[in-house]
């Protein structure tokens, strides 16, 4: 799997300690990849990271780990891990990546950055949302739901999950999660009424009888 061609040119502040990035990835014709990184006291923490400008990336703490979601966000983090010589982490039981991370985690796992680790599948069988629990909570929402840069949420198309009804299943499972604020691999951040917007988008999108 190649790294998605594209560069972003800046971060943006979600809230305090989490970074975005993102580009228009056009090996997925021109749709938004989004990229975040968590910040402590002593880790820096790039989530399905997309390529980012130097400068940029510099702006941030010293990288200490990758986590990725799935095997199917591997983007740039092979070529992070040489630059950068930081450990990566990838899902037990994902399918195989170009590369072997150096470290695997399961459901509920506790991984760098104060992460919970939460098993989210139906876009694969191996696929994880990574909730911080800080300040309200911060959910990094995998291949469930995304916007192409506006506060109105879908549920990914049934066409690119491998099993639609276990991924609306995650999705509904979600909303008994404690968080305020929603991070996106296809999409912006949104702070806003967040779960009133995972209920919008399930409405919009009945389950198949």
């Amino acid at each position: 799997m190649s790294e998605p061609r594209g560069t972003a040119q800046g971060l943006e502040r979600v809230v305090e300690g989490v970074y975005h990035w993102r580009i228009r990835n056009v090996d997925i014709g021109g749709a938004v990849s989004s990229s975040h990184a968590v910040v402590t006291r002593d880790e820096c923490v790039l989530l399905d990271p997309v390529g980012i400008e130097p400068k940029a990336l510099h702006a941030l703490p010293k990288p200490t780990a990758i986590v990725l979601t799935a095997t199917c966000h591997q983007r740039a983090a092979w070529r992070l891990r040489r630059e950068l010589g930081v450990p990566v982490w990838l899902p037990e039981g994902a399918r195989p990546a170009d590369e072997d991370p150096d470290h695997r985690y399961g459901d509920g796992d506790l991984l760098p950055g104060g992460l919970r680790a939460v098993h989210t599948p139906g876009p694969e069988p191996a696929h994880y949302s990574l909730l911080l629990e800080r300040d309200g909570g911060v959910l990094f929402c995998s291949d469930l739901l995304g916007n192409d840069e506006t506060e109105t949420l879908d549920l990914i198309p049934g066409e690119y999950q491998d099993d639609p009804a276990e991924a609306r299943a995650s999705v509904e499972h979600l909303l008994e999660l404690p968080f305020t604020v929603l991070c996106f691999d296809h999409g912006i951040p949104l702070a806003e009424d967040t779960k009133a917007a995972i209920r919008a988008a399930l409405s919009a999108s009945p389950a198949a009888v």
